[in-house]
């Protein structure tokens, strides 16, 4: 098995995401982190025809699999997939002429970057339009009291790659949460389900 499997949206968050979704009915969508394209196969199955998502990875091996998905459930022509890194892409996206322009942004790649992904896609986003980051209770890691040494003793048994990479992310998600808990462009919530995911709208 994959040591990175269980990254991605769990059934749970996707059932949310849909029936979400479907009520805001975005039409210009912004994905972070694609991995094996779950979530952007809900909400390209969820929005109207003439929705369009843009979707940033650095996998063309996962994101291949998402590929898969996409065409079998005929909603390829909705997604355009830049495989770069997603600072560079929503930076293209504003170069290009968006800001302003999203409905929806979906957060869900490298922690230690949320704190630029979030303020890239505020740029991005249509006052009123809503921003979502996932994994922002990280296990419950994003606790003060829960230690590095604790976060190896966990998953120590997946290997010294997988401890290094999930302490950064850490770290990155308890930034990210001490930054956006006091940004004033955004009605905030942040709720409990899966690994925790925040909601904010733009102001």
């Amino acid at each position: 098995k994959d040591p990175r499997r269980n990254i991605a949206v769990s059934p749970i968050q996707g059932q949310f995401m849909e029936v979400l979704v479907r009520a805001l009915a975005p039409k210009r969508i912004v994905e972070v982190g694609v991995f094996t394209g779950y979530s952007s196969l809900i909400m390209a199955m969820s929005t109207p025809p003439d929705t369009k998502l843009w979707c940033f990875d650095v996998s063309e091996e996962w994101t291949n699999v998402a590929r898969r998905f996409w065409d079998k459930a005929g909603v390829s022509d909705k997604i355009e997939l830049r495989l770069k890194p997603a600072r560079d892409g929503l930076q293209e996206l504003l170069d290009e002429g968006h800001a302003g322009t999203m409905d929806l942004i979906f957060l869900d790649a490298d922690k230690w970057n949320y704190v630029h992904y979030w303020d890239l896609g505020l740029e991005l986003l249509r006052t009123g339009g809503l921003i979502i980051a996932d994994n922002t209770l990280f296990q419950g890691m994003v606790e003060p009291g829960f230690t590095d040494e604790m976060i190896k003793a966990r998953y120590e048994a997946r290997g010294p790659e997988i401890v290094a990479e999930l302490t950064k992310a850490t770290h990155g998600a308890r930034e990210f949460n001490a930054k956006v808990a006091k940004d004033e462009r955004v009605a905030l919530s942040m709720i409990p389900v899966g690994d925790g995911m925040t909601f904010g709208v733009k102001l």
